[in-house]
Order: structure tokens, then sequence, then C-alpha cells
């Protein structure tokens, strides 16, 4: 499946510059923001790791083999890019255990920074975003637009879609295979997570797309559901009150789309039909979420990208900071200014 088949079309029109990204893990760096620290007591060590080039999933395994735990004793929050330099914390359950000789762990491509104690494990999802710092190399466009572009971006914010991260190679086409029982054999739990998140990712990109095309992917339509900035709190809006009009144009709330699983779409009126004609469309993948148990779920169809900074660092690099909430994707506010590779 192609990126165009996957992704949503661009908000602000096509980019004004081109470059390229990652052309070195240190031009993609991610720092996670979990909201809270380790509390200082309690069985579970968290390690506050940087990585280069590594596998969320497989550094947990060789921390777990590094303090002679079994894997669910390891905990994290977030995946995060392997073609990248990384931070987050991770978890190690050690009851009645003292501290052990962190700093003689040997691990390819992880250092770890420091530790402490907590009297909490660290769970999946359970973080409040992250911070970047990318560089885009080989800039090559209309350095006044884009500087007009970064602008936007920082005041208007930018659809929230899921990156091409998300959908793998052929996640689609195996969620569809699983859906059909044409997998012989079984997928691990982890993979079959994988497959489901794309096939829902997949159905949500194209509601976005029509809602971009339609160009009200940042404001409220009949029948919306609207989500409290960096909340997953979601209520029946009303298009035609000021208030929340005016709520929504300061990014307080913003529009919704589905990620579907059992049942119908708590949406109505216009935004329930724009969501049931894609979800006609993609029958086969609906129907399939709902057989494997997935739940109705919010996410906003748009998304605030705070702390925007940019500079030249030189005549043909861009360096770009910023912080996103937790489930939105770096690239998704690359496509809006770069046209890269």
């Amino acid at each position: 499946m192609s990126g165009d088949e996957i992704r949503p079309g661009h908000a602000f029109g096509g980019p004004p510059v081109r470059g390229r990204i990652r052309c070195q893990p240190e031009d993609f760096l991610v720092s996670e923001r979990l909201g809270h620290e380790p509390d200082g007591e309690g069985e579970h060590l968290w390690l506050w790791v940087s990585k280069r080039e590594r596998n969320t999933v497989d550094v947990a395994s060789d921390l777990a083999r590094a303090a002679g735990v079994r894997p669910n004793r390891v905990g994290f929050a977030g995946l995060k890019d392997r073609n990248a330099v990384t931070e987050q914390y991770f978890s190690i359950q050690l009851p009645g255990q003292a501290m052990p000789d962190w700093r003689d762990w040997t691990i390819d491509g992880v250092n770890i920074e420091s530790a402490a104690w907590s009297s909490r494990k660290i769970r999946r999802g359970r973080l409040r975003g992250n911070r970047f710092e990318l560089i885009v190399r080989e800039l090559d466009g209309d350095r006044d637009a884009l500087e007009e572009r970064l602008a936007a971006v920082r005041d208007q914010g930018v659809p929230n879609g899921f990156g091409e991260q998300r959908f793998g190679h052929n996640n689609i086409a195996r969620a569809l295979a699983l859906f059909r029982g044409e997998i012989r054999r079984k997928p691990s739990k982890t993979k079959r997570g994988f497959y489901l998140s794309a096939a829902r990712s997949l159905v949500f990109n194209h509601v976005l797309a029509e809602r971009i095309r339609r160009a009200d992917w940042n404001r409220l339509i009949d029948g919306d559901l609207a989500v409290l900035d960096g909340s997953h709190s979601f209520f029946q809006a009303d298009a035609a009150d000021p208030e929340q009009v005016r709520r929504c144009a300061e990014m307080d709330i913003h529009p919704s789309g589905p990620l579907p699983g059992e049942g119908d779409s708590p949406a109505t009126g216009e935004a329930a039909e724009i969501e049931n004609r894609v979800f006609s469309s993609h029958r086969e993948l609906i129907e399939g979420l709902a057989k494997f148990g997935m739940k109705q779920e919010r996410r906003p169809l748009r998304m605030r990208v705070g702390e925007l900074a940019w500079t030249f660092p030189d005549e043909r690099s861009l360096k770009l900071v910023f912080s996103l909430g937790k489930g939105s994707y770096a690239t998704s506010v690359l496509r809006e200014l770069v046209d890269y590779e």
C-alpha cells in the first residue's frame, strides 16, 4: 500500500521546500515526557535510557536479561523510532532486591543515564508526550514561504494523522489476512496488536483526509464529538455554540475522528455521514476490528505543535524543536513543511 493511500492530504497546500531527514540518527532526537518522575521508593527500578538505532521492545528484552528477570517485569510507556536517538524511561520490577550494578551493564546502542526506585511500574501508553529535535538537510525551495508555513503550523496546529511507521511493512495486508483466517500460524499478541492498530489507523486517516478536503479538519461541524486538548475525554459538540467555536479556534478543544471497533460511531449528523461513508468503503476492516473485540475510541483530528522553534544552522539545513502529545507523529508535522526523503 503506497504512502498516498495511507496518509491524509496536506492542510496548508503542498510543502514549500524539499529536503532529506534522518541522514544520520542524531538528526532525529526524541525525548519522552512521562509527566511524572520516580518517587524514590518501592520495588520498581526506573532507568533513564538513551538509545541509538535500537527498537524499544528489543531494548526492554536486553534490560530484562541484564537484570536477570522475565521480560514481563520490564515496563515502558511508548514505542520509539529505531532510526533515531531516543530517550525514555524503562522500569524493572525487583522485589526485595538491592540496587543492581546497572553501570556495569553493557547493551549495544544503549546508555543508561540514571536510576531511581519507584513504587509503580511504567505502563504502556502512560505518557504525556515527546519532545523532538529534528534536522532537515539538503534544503531547497522558498525559504520565505517556509517561514510563513512554520508560523501557520505554530498558530493553527496540523492534522493529527497516523504516520507511515504505524503501518509498518504490509500491516494492512496482514490485518486483512487475519480477519479472513488466512494466517496459518497464530501471530503473537504484539504482532496482532500492530495489525489491528494499522487497520483502525487507516480508517481514521481516510476520515481525516475527507475533513481536510472539506477544509473543516480544524473546526466543528454538525454532529461532531469534541476532544479536550491533551485528553481522551470527548463530548457531543455544538457547532453553533459561539463559546465552543471560540474554544476550538484557540485549540482548547478539537474535532475528533473514529478509531473504529465494536458498535456504531457515536458521531451524529454531518460528521456521522462522513464517517459512515468511509466505513462503507472499508467494511472488511470495520467488521474485522469488531470481530477481534476492538472498542470504539476517538482521536483528535488536529494536534497542537507545542513549543515550536526553528533555526537555519546553514543555508541548506533546518533545525526544528517542538513537543507533541502522546500518539502524535513528528512526521505529520514535517510533511506540512517539507517534501522529504
